[in-house]
């Protein structure tokens, strides 16, 4: 997997002064970076073979919160130790910060220094390696939407999260004029990533005022992931210094556009594209249909890793672009499944389920696991939804709330086949215990609705 550093290079960097820091990085459950800064010297004399964490990385939630009914740890097992053991093929500088390099670090059992099973990457790792198994490479790309606003997240934050105003004024999709005004964001965003290594292609306006997407070229499957989550943590640090906030949260207001993360994806042999066959119709190989049958068959188990909150759900609704039914269809965003590319040599399949929070490795392990139970199966694809799939009332539905989400994902005999009953139990419980903290939460809308005329 490349990064744009060899280890040689950075030694010589070092030596040379131009690089002081190395930020040491793993992917926690929620697809943040996090890890230490490493001085420089320290890393590559030492500290490049492994360092530690506390276990406790991989069983929090969004607040670092350390909710119990965890079975990896807790404070029963006295919260010990991970090994961080930094991938020396990612090494990359990271352009916004001054002297500093990035390593991602696989996360490993401090005993055995085998891969942690419910750790992101190694959960993608294990998906991607039973598709090697079977001769092909799953070749993925993700669309990063998100919003930028006004303020600054600390002038945000100490009011509040209200009166949020976004950083334009109106609707921007593709709109020139409108993303000039937002260059000072944006421009060194593209540039600073490409210069990290990132395949950068564009950044437009989206549907909604304020609302930016940025897209990474079609990548295989790690590189993919790798890329999606060192963006947006840069998209943050790079809003940050520019004096704005920028947010990935799915459905900030219940009149505004919701924001997705869209997941195009196709499997490829000796390089050379698998899903095409220039005889069918639509150019679909048989391969391919039966790999969109499993991920059409068992999205309503996995939709907690494309939409992992309280907040993804609300995305959910007719007329928005965000899907709500479980179908494909041929080039039209309103279905779960849109085909793209027909007829061409980069024919694919985006998922459109997964919103702007969802955790990159998990996303797209779950649907490869799903395409590969397809192919296994040779399972059948049905025709494809023609005109508004959210009057396709014969359909099945993506779950609509968290607690559903969860009951399927807790009872998916598919997902603990490929996954690992642990695996599944330990996400299963973090769902829990996201909608156990919101339930006890009185909110702004129930005082409002009901404090004088309940």
């Amino acid at each position: 997997m490349p990064g744009t550093l060899t280890f040689d290079a950075l030694k010589k960097l070092v030596k040379e002064g131009s690089v002081d820091t190395v930020l040491a990085c793993l992917v926690d459950m929620q697809g943040r970076l996090m890890g230490k800064r490493f001085h420089a010297v320290n890393f590559v004399e030492t500290s490049y073979k492994e360092t530690h964490c506390c276990n406790y990385l991989l069983a929090t939630d969004l607040e670092m919160a350390t909710p119990d009914g965890f079975a990896s740890t807790s404070w029963e097992t006295g919260y010990g130790d991970y090994v961080m053991q930094p991938d020396l093929e990612t090494i990359r500088p990271v352009p916004w910060l001054e002297g500093t390099v990035m390593v991602l670090c696989d996360v490993l059992d401090h005993d055995t220094h085998s891969p942690v099973p419910h750790s992101p990457r190694a959960m993608l790792k294990k998906q991607i390696a039973r598709l090697k198994d079977l001769g092909f490479d799953a070749m993925m790309a993700t669309e990063l939407e998100f919003f930028l606003f006004e303020q600054s997240f600390d002038t945000i934050r100490k009011g509040g999260y209200r009166d949020l105003t976004p950083i334009s004024g109106y609707n921007e999709d593709y709109n020139i004029l409108q993303t000039t005004k937002e260059e000072n964001v944006m421009r060194p965003l593209r540039n600073h990533l490409f210069a990290a290594g990132l395949p950068i292609e564009n950044t437009k306006g989206e549907a909604e005022a304020g609302q930016e997407e940025l897209n990474i070229r079609y990548s295989a499957a790690l590189d993919c992931a790798d890329y999606h989550t060192i963006a947006k943590h840069a998209v943050k640090e790079i809003a940050w210094q520019q004096g704005h906030a920028a947010s990935f949260l799915p459905k900030w207001h219940k009149d505004r556009v919701g924001s997705s993360s869209h997941v195009h994806q196709s499997l490829w042999q000796d390089g050379k594209p698998m899903f095409v066959d220039r005889d069918d119709d639509l150019g679909m190989s048989e391969l391919m249909r039966h790999y969109m049958a499993g991920l059409i068959a068992y999205a309503p188990e996995y939709t907690y890793f494309l939409a992992p909150y309280i907040n993804s759900y609300k995305r959910f609704a007719k007329g928005t672009f965000a899907p709500t039914k479980t179908v494909w269809s041929v080039d039209n965003r309103t279905a779960g499944f849109r085909l793209c590319g027909a007829g061409t040599k980069g024919v694919r399949v985006e998922c459109r389920i997964g919103g702007s929070d969802l955790n990159p490795y998990l996303a797209q392990a779950v649907m490869l696991a799903a395409g590969i139970k397809g192919i296994e199966d040779k399972m059948e694809l049905a025709p494809p939804t023609r005109g508004d799939a959210y009057g396709e009332s014969d359909a099945v539905d993506i779950p609509q709330t968290l607690r559903a989400a969860t009951e399927t994902l807790r009872g998916s005999t598919f997902l603990r086949e490929v996954l690992g009953d642990d695996v599944v139990t330990h996400y299963t419980r973090a769902a829990e215990w996201e909608q156990e903290e919101f339930d006890r939460v009185v909110t702004d809308w129930e005082i409002a609705r009901g404090f004088e005329r309940a």
